[in-house]
């Protein structure tokens, strides 16, 4: 099977459980309350539904279109627009005829699951599989940092030990440090041994993103080829598997990230690469053209070379994965939350994907492990982005039952019909620009 379809097949079952589970958060804390659930559809069903059964008061279904799901709540202003049954009296069983704070707890029911699965994925994942991470030792040829880094003091080579004066366990995840967190210094040790602590501005993370600098940091990878992507610049000069770069315009090169000082240094814009191809012992020329070399030199080449990582495994006990789970779960939280910012940008709103982008998040080929994990990372991404004050979200029915709560007058239903409409266009409008991006990049390679 092709990788699009394992991606594929991986996506559909992924949001079909977190759209059950978290229209189910919504479903069960409306039963709670004796508030009628009149329909729970997995994806909409528009005109027509693939399947549907009525039992008890709701009607439960699979409709065509997989792009989420619902349930349709008796007495509630929501996507279904149904204005002729909110001309009739309130009935003691709709939405609308129950306390504010049960509304609240309601409204609130499908995120709380989203967090909740979130967590319970990521406990399980080191109970069962563990954690995987490189430590500052693991990795002898150090990090191939960006040209900004380098401004700073940092060097090709280079190996992460300590950030803001404390030890860093997991060398990999100085990237994230970078762009999300909160990070004044990194104490580096480099390749002759000396050990520097560089002062990071605030602002790092909006510098290397806009210069295109993601990620900052990349394990040195050894001059032999390990695979080469097909169209790729390194195939177009004839590169394949097991070569091994040897030079560089006539000077030597042990790892890729090499390519870039020599690039630098040279003003004519084309590389001439001396490649051993297998085990032969004479170097062939390859010359890269300009707009080719560019590529080459600037991480973009299409290869990947041999990596000397050492990876740590640790396992966890259960009460050990308990704690570690939700330590997971928040970080992964408030990293996806802080690197929204990013969205505001001109650069950050040309990235923003739609399913292509998501889908792209599995494994091309089948890894439970990567599944799962994958699954609880959009699951805490629908958290968030439910609870977005934005009407027609979970988020926008939240917002304007806090304001009841607060002021203790309920907002107009004909105000709340008109702000459903807009948060409708919205999201559709959102939908469809993310998706578009990703059918540009997709054709335009971008």
């Amino acid at each position: 099977m092709s990788p699009f379809w394992i991606k594929t097949l991986q996506l559909l079952l992924s949001l079909s459980i977190l759209i059950v589970l978290h229209e189910g958060g919504h479903y069960t804390a409306a039963r709670i309350f004796g508030t009628r659930v009149e329909k729970f559809f997995l994806f909409f069903d528009v005109k027509f539904a693939l399947f549907k059964k009525k039992i008890g008061e709701t009607v439960y279904g699979i409709g065509w279109l997989p792009l989420g799901g619902y349930v349709k709540i008796s007495g509630m202003i929501d996507e279904s627009m149904d204005k002729e049954q909110m001309k009739k009296p309130p009935q003691p069983w709709e939405f609308r005829s129950k306390p504010a704070w049960q509304r609240l707890i309601i409204m609130l029911g499908g995120v709380t699951v989203n967090l909740i699965l979130g967590f319970v994925i990521f406990m399980m994942i080191l109970f069962h599989w563990g954690k995987d991470y490189v430590r500052p030792e693991g990795l002898p040829d150090g990090f191939a940092v960006s040209q900004t880094m380098k401004e700073m003091g940092f060097k090709d080579g280079d190996v992460v030990t300590e950030i803001n004066g404390k030890p860093i366990d997991n060398v990999l995840n100085i990237n994230t440090y970078l762009m999300v967190r909160n990070i004044s210094s990194v104490t580096t040790q480099h390749q002759d041994g000396s050990v520097e602590e560089i002062s990071i501005p605030q602002n790092i993370g909006h510098a290397l993103f806009e210069r295109g600098e993601i990620p900052a940091f990349v394990p040195v990878s050894n001059a032999t080829i390990d695979s080469v992507l097909a169209g790729s610049p390194a195939e177009k000069v004839g590169l394949t598997k097991g070569d091994r770069i040897a030079s560089v315009n006539g000077v030597a090169v042990h790892n890729l990230a090499e390519i870039n000082t020599i690039r630098d240094a040279d003003s004519t814009g084309v590389l001439q690469l001396g490649v051993v191809k297998g085990s032969e012992t004479a170097t062939t020329s390859a010359t890269a053209p300009k707009e080719v070399s560019l590529e080459l030199a600037d991480g973009k080449m299409g290869v990947m070379g041999t990596m000397d990582v050492a990876v740590t495994h640790k396992s966890y006990s259960l009460g050990e994965s308990i704690k570690e789970g939700f330590g997971f779960t928040y970080w992964t939280l408030h990293d996806y939350v802080a690197q929204f910012k990013y969205v505001f940008t001109k650069k950050g709103a040309s990235q923003l994907g739609g399913f292509g982008a998501i889908g792209n998040l599995f494994q091309p080929t089948w890894d439970w492990k990567g599944f799962w994990n994958t699954t609880a990372f959009i699951s805490i991404i629908l958290a968030f982005m439910n609870i977005l004050p934005i009407p027609a979200l979970d988020g926008g029915h939240v917002m304007f039952l806090l304001y009841e709560i607060v002021t203790g007058r309920k907002p107009n239903e004909k105000f709340l019909e008109f702000a459903q409409m807009i948060g409708i266009i919205i999201l559709l409008a959102l939908v469809l620009y993310a998706n578009g991006n990703d059918i540009y990049r997709y054709f335009f390679n971008q």
